[in-house]
């Protein structure tokens, strides 16, 4: 028994990975180009655990319209269309089409791409071409820190009841208490705001830089 989540050594993380869903061919495959070409930004791509978790939680949901803020290479994009029930669709929102070219390329070699409707354009705009009633089944935002207001404002009111948001990046590496830059700050100013929300029951979860998953009444 412990107290609190423990620590993950690099021996720790890879036997977390290859006993939990380990990447096939493919991700594989993603995430070392992404690495090579993107060296720099490379840590915008999620975990593999992250990806083979959103994978599990999309497939327990049953959901079957779906949403993704914030796509770079699209791991996080592949692994939802993957959990998708029997016709359903993805939307994704980002703003890079040299990114997301990446993305597409493995859409198409997992099967998947007929599956997912890519968007470009700035999310804070695009988001509110959606549909307005309630329809949404899972959302997933990992985009620019200073959007989350934005985006948890547009999705919340489409989401289905029972419907859940993830959002990633919520510890900032930790920096949420004690904020250095206006990301940290604005990540720091979300999580109260989520936490303070009651339309949804949100936890979060020390999954990679941190997990928060909001159960919409």
């Amino acid at each position: 028994m412990t107290l609190k989540s423990i620590p993950l050594t690099d021996d720790l993380h890879q036997y977390l990975v290859a006993h939990g869903a380990p990447p096939d061919e493919i991700v594989s495959d993603l995430a070392r180009e992404t690495l090579e070409l993107l060296p720099e930004h490379a840590s915008m791509q999620v975990a593999p655990e992250q990806a083979a978790f959103l994978t599990f939680l999309t497939r327990l949901l049953g959901a079957r319209q779906a949403v993704e803020v914030g796509t770079f290479t699209g791991l996080s994009s592949l692994a939802i269309a993957r959990g998708l029930a029997e016709g359903g669709r993805l939307t994704c929102f980002d703003i890079s089409e040299e990114y997301t070219g990446i993305a597409r390329r493995y859409w198409s070699r997992a099967g998947v791409d007929d599956r997912i409707d890519l968007r470009i354009g700035p999310a804070g705009d695009t988001l509110r071409e959606l549909p307005h009633d309630r329809h949404l089944d899972f959302a997933f935002i990992d985009a620019d820190k200073t959007g989350y207001p934005v985006y948890w404002a547009e999705l919340v009111p489409r989401m289905r009841p029972g419907g859940v948001i993830a959002v990633d990046n919520v510890l900032r590496n930790g920096r949420v208490v004690a904020p250095q830059s206006e990301d940290d700050r604005a990540i720091a100013a979300f999580n109260e705001d989520v936490l303070a929300d009651v339309r949804v029951d949100a936890v979060m979860l020390p999954i990679a830089d941190g997990l928060t998953l909001a159960h919409v009444h």
